[in-house]
């Protein structure tokens, strides 16, 4: 198989990317596999450690631009277009999967002129504005949850999003809730961190803390608030594992009992392959506010609890944190829930309408 994958700008976009190009290169011997994406550094940081070829192309968003950026962007298309058309007609793929991100739009445009097959999949319960135009254009539709507004029905499939072959690995050899006396909770906020969330969890924990509770820590902090917070967790005297990022999230998954964390599509994915409850604080300012009905989604499934961040204290969230704590069967029991809704096959899933959009 040749395959163009095409999108990012975000770790959200670029995971499940990534997840579905290796299982291309490992199922289908001799594929091959052409990135085409955006400049931005978070594009080159997820794909340094792999050797899969890229392009980048000279496009840019539009969404909240005012009409100065809107007519910039307008005067960029055609260039980004004939771009596209040769790339695609120089590699020749046999499809072209779009993982939403503006870059796609030229693509995919360009891939539709050609007449190669094209595939997208949305993360979010609430579909981009790239992936939403590319719904128009796209022979196949993945979805990650039931969206609002929906595809078209008829080319829309139920696959789940594609989590990293390490974290499904991780997930075999899971262990359950834990019942030591001390517990381990792992702080997540996002790919580039969560100022107001790692504000709110330092006070839950001085507050659990001075109460008598017995905690361990794992805070991902994102990389401005790494030093003040690891030196917080000192002076309160609680034991933290504190980094910007981390890079071995299979591991800290398979050391956590319970998760605070933003509700971003990958992340919940990973969440629930792994069969982690959790504490979901969604970014409020997140595109068409997606993140509260990805959230929402976990927690009418009995998974996950959600606290808006805009009514949210440190002691309430202490209380949130502390009731979970406490009730050990109630966590097994979001555990097992969350288990429950993951989909561990979303790749294979993907794979197989990509296959059969080839073949037809």
């Amino acid at each position: 198989m040749r395959l163009i994958v095409t999108g990012g700008g975000t770790g959200g976009h670029l995971f499940p990317a990534l997840a579905v190009a290796c299982g291309v290169r490992r199922q289908i011997i001799g594929s091959e596999v052409l990135f085409i994406g955006t400049g931005r550094q978070i594009d080159a940081q997820a794909l340094a450690d792999f050797d899969f070829s890229r392009k980048v192309i000279n496009f840019s968003g539009v969404k909240g631009l005012g009409m100065s950026g809107l007519l910039h962007a307008a005067s960029r298309f055609p260039q980004a277009l004939i771009q596209s058309l040769l790339i695609i007609r120089k590699f020749r793929p046999d499809l072209v999967f779009g993982v939403g991100g503006y870059v796609t739009g030229p693509v995919l445009l360009a891939a539709k002129i050609l007449r190669v097959p094209i595939c997208i999949h949305e993360q979010n319960s609430v579909p981009g504005l790239a992936n939403r135009l590319a719904g128009r254009l796209a022979d196949a539709i993945c979805i990650s949850l039931p969206c609002n507004p929906p595809f078209v029905k008829k080319k829309t499939v139920m696959t789940g999003n594609p989590v990293r072959e390490e974290i499904l690995e991780a997930a075999s050899h899971q262990k359950d809730v834990s019942d030591d006396f001390v517990v381990t909770l792992l702080v997540l906020g996002g790919s580039q961190g969560a100022r107001r969330v790692n504000a709110l969890i330092f006070e839950a924990v001085k507050i659990l803390r001075a109460e008598g509770a017995e905690i361990r820590i794992i805070h991902q902090t994102g990389i401005n608030d790494e030093e003040a917070m690891r030196a917080g967790y000192e002076k309160i005297g609680v034991r933290a594992e504190v980094a910007a990022f981390f890079a071995d999230m299979a591991d800290l998954y398979n050391r956590a009992d319970l998760v605070v964390s933003r509700a971003g599509a990958t992340t919940l994915a990973e969440l629930a392959v792994m069969g982690l409850p959790a504490v979901l604080i969604p970014f409020p300012y997140a595109a068409d506010d997606h993140q509260t009905t990805n959230a929402g989604y976990y927690v009418e499934g009995g998974a996950a609890r959600m606290l808006q961040e805009r009514k949210l204290s440190g002691r309430k969230l202490a209380g949130e944190i502390d009731t979970l704590l406490k009730d050990r069967p109630g966590l097994r029991k979001m555990a097992g829930a969350m288990r429950s809704m993951g989909r561990p096959e979303a790749t294979k899933r993907i794979l197989d309408v990509c296959a059969r959009l080839i073949k037809k």
